[in-house]
């Protein structure tokens, strides 16, 4: 029986074409035909769980006291861990009655967010490239999108002063994300000085994505945008356990800012979930108190790979900047290819997957993300079959 009379809802009609969607279609094309693929795509870290963590959830499960509902707001011990942690990371003390919400992952909470704040027509601010949740989250609660796109020559970073006077006077909400997924661009204090006064000049909400806050690098310290005086007042910042932790899978992640903002998602939220099972809030309080010998591991492994990345590119003709944070590699497409046909025409002759630039935005055409998901053997043999296929920055041959 045919089901043509029923259609999806105009919001789910608004969402741009999904990349990552034909991309999987792909993928599964090419191991079905024994195709071995070294997936550099998604950014879904390859360690363990650290084994901590790991046990505080057994013994949390075998607790029969978090075998029932957790409670909306999230359990205060989980809830006083997060700003316990902040305080220690940031010096920014918070209030975990209200301040801090955990979340069933920062994509989840992201969405909900826009959800519980845009009306259909609200005019939004979202870099382009960015994390595609940004735009997606708004775009399903009817917003209309007003893309800042970002350029390599101001380093991935967004440009107050360009923003058209009449846009500015009618935006509602700006999302963001420093350091960046999917650029690896990292932002000065200065510029979340800048971001919050122009903020605060014209009444907009400010969203701050900070998923990789702890993956820094060389010494580098991120900003966190409540570090900067008055922040508080019109602006919340989303963390996640996913890629410091190597959670990902655990679907854990919090929330913290201001009060009104955190109580307006968490009002949408026990109207749409039940929150965060009670033994894996636990198992996030064992995350957020290791020690600090443990980041100190997880950033050297991405520092090792992200060494190797940049000076096997090299060798093939590319210049890609050492990035201070993120676990991933921001690349220039070859030369006239553009960002789809490099990365599925390159897992068609190497079997190595990378993200077109273009699943991020129209800002990310002509250019391609790498995840530092495998390890320094398998990234080797990634760059050789590159280079076995002859691919180079200044040359990629589509006919093959």
């Amino acid at each position: 029986m045919s089901l043509s009379w029923i259609s999806t809802a105009d919001r789910l009609k608004a969402l741009p074409q999904y990349v990552f969607a034909r991309l999987d279609e792909l993928k599964s094309n090419a191991r079905a035909q024994g195709v071995d693929l070294i997936d550099l795509g998604m950014g879904n870290p390859d360690g363990a769980t650290p084994q901590p963590v790991v046990e505080a959830a057994k013994a949390a499960i075998q607790n029969q006291a978090n075998h029932g509902y957790p409670p909306f707001e999230g359990t205060a011990n989980f809830r006083k861990a997060i700003t316990d942690w902040y305080y220690r990371r940031y010096s920014v003390p918070l209030d975990p009655d209200g301040e801090a919400l955990p979340l069933l992952g920062s994509k989840e909470g992201l969405t909900h967010l826009a959800l519980a704040y845009i009306n259909p027509g609200d005019t939004i601010l979202v870099p382009s490239p960015s994390y595609p949740p940004h735009f997606r989250g708004p775009l399903l609660a009817g917003a209309d999108l007003y893309p800042l796109i970002l350029q390599a020559a101001n380093n991935w970073l967004i440009d107050f002063a360009a923003i058209p006077e009449d846009v500015a006077q009618r935006a509602k909400i700006l999302y963001f994300n420093y350091p960046s997924n999917p650029t690896a661009s990292t932002a000065p204090r200065e510029f979340f000085e800048e971001a919050v006064a122009w903020a605060k000049k014209y009444e907009i909400m400010l969203v701050h994505d900070m998923a990789y806050a702890e993956l820094a690098f060389d010494g580098y310290q991120p900003t966190s945008l409540l570090e900067i005086p008055g922040a508080k007042d019109i602006g919340v910042e989303f963390h996640t356990m996913s890629k410091t932790y190597n959670m990902a899978g655990w679907r854990i992640g919090f929330v913290v800012g201001n009060r009104h903002i955190i109580q307006g998602l968490r009002t949408l939220k026990t109207n749409m979930d039940y929150g965060l099972f009670s033994a894996l809030q636990t198992a996030a309080e064992t995350a957020l108190n290791l020690p600090d010998s443990y980041l100190t591991e997880v950033q050297q492994l991405y520092i090792e790979r992200r060494d190797f990345l940049i000076e096997r590119f090299g060798q093939l003709g590319w210049t890609i900047p050492k990035t201070k944070a993120t676990m991933y590699l921001w690349i220039p497409c070859p030369i006239g290819v553009s960002s789809t046909d490099f990365a599925l025409g390159l897992m068609q002759k190497t079997g190595v997957v990378m993200t077109p630039g273009n699943a991020f935005g129209e800002g990310g055409e002509g250019y391609a993300r790498i995840s530092l998901i495998a390890d320094l053997p398998r990234l080797g043999e990634a760059l050789d079959r590159i280079a076995a296929a002859g691919v180079r920055y200044d040359h990629f041959d589509l006919s093959h």
